[in-house]
C-alpha cells in the first residue's frame, strides 16, 4: 500500500496528468447515411433512423455524455464521454436533427460533428448552405471539414486548397472555427498529418478502436473511430462502445 501511493505522490511530483493511472476510454462513432437504403449508394454505409434513434437511446439511458471537438477537454471530466460523427455532408443527415429534437432533456443533450465536403454543399443530395446554418445554430451540431472535393490527400497537389480553403468556406457559413478534419477514405501521411497540423487541432480516421488518450505525438490528429453500419444490431452497438 505504501508503495502505490508513494508512486502516486511521485506522479504528482513530475506534474504527470491523473490520465496515466486512469486512461480514459472514448469510443468516436462514425456514420455516413441516415436514411433508409433506397438502392443507391453501399448499403452498408447506411444506418435506418429507427436504428440511429434506438442506438442514441441506447446512449441516453446508459448514461453517456455526447461531446463534440469544441469540448475535447472534457473528456477526462464527464461521466462516458463518446463523439457521434457523420462523414460527407448528406442531406438525410437531417433525419438526426429530427431525432436529437425527439430525445433532447434537462439531463440529456444530444450532439453530433458533421464532417462536410465543401465543394459538395448545395449539391441534390447533399446539405445544403441553409440546411448547415440551421444545423449549426441549432446547438445539436458541430460543422467540421472533409476537405474540398474529397480526394487522396497523399496524392493531392493541392494540400492548401482542400485543408484551408475547406475550412474556411465551412467557417463563412457557420459563422463557428472549424478544428477538426476527416481524412477522406482515412488515407494520410506525414506529410499530409503535418499539413493538416497547420489548420486543425483534431484529425479522424477510418482505424478501428477506441480511443485512450496517452499522451503520444500526434494522437489527436490519429483519432480511431467505429464504424455503424446497416447491419450493426443493438448488442453489437453496446458491446463496440463497451469494449
Amino acid at each position: 500500500m505504501k508503495k502505490i501511493t508513494s508512486l502516486f505522490l511521485l506522479l504528482l511530483i513530475m506534474g504527470l496528468p491523473l490520465q496515466v493511472f486512469a486512461q480514459q476510454k472514448v469510443p468516436i462513432l462514425m456514420y455516413h447515411s441516415i436514411d433508409e437504403f433506397k438502392g443507391h449508394g453501399l448499403k452498408g454505409l447506411y444506418v435506418t433512423p429507427e436504428n440511429f434513434e434506438k442506438q442514441m437511446n441506447y446512449l441516453k439511458n446508459n448514461g453517456y455524455t455526447l461531446l463534440t471537438f469544441e469540448r475535447w477537454q472534457d473528456i477526462s471530466k464527464v461521466k462516458k464521454p463518446i463523439f457521434i460523427t457523420i462523414d460527407d455532408g448528406y442531406k438525410n443527415n437531417l433525419n438526426v436533427y429530427d431525432i436529437f429534437q425527439k430525445l433532447k432533456t434537462d439531463r440529456f443533450k444530444p450532439t453530433a460533428t458533421l464532417f462536410v465536403i465543401s465543394d459538395f454543399i448545395g449539391r441534390t443530395n447533399r446539405l445544403s448552405k441553409s440546411d448547415i446554418k440551421k444545423l449549426a445554430k441549432s446547438g445539436f451540431f458541430s460543422i467540421q471539414s472533409h476537405t474540398a472535393v474529397h480526394p487522396d490527400l497523399t496524392k493531392s497537389n493541392n494540400l492548401e486548397y482542400e485543408l484551408k480553403a475547406s475550412k474556411e468556406k465551412i467557417e463563412q457559413i457557420t459563422g463557428k472555427p472549424v478544428i477538426a478534419l476527416s481524412y477522406p477514405f482515412g488515407i494520410f501521411n506525414d506529410h499530409v498529418l503535418e499539413e493538416t497540423k497547420k489548420y486543425y487541432q483534431f484529425g479522424v480516421t477510418i482505424k478501428p478502436g477506441v480511443f485512450i488518450q496517452k499522451g503520444l505525438p500526434n494522437e489527436n490528429y490519429l483519432l480511431p473511430r467505429i464504424e455503424v453500419k446497416y447491419l450493426t444490431t443493438l448488442d453489437e452497438f453496446a458491446k463496440a462502445i463497451n469494449n
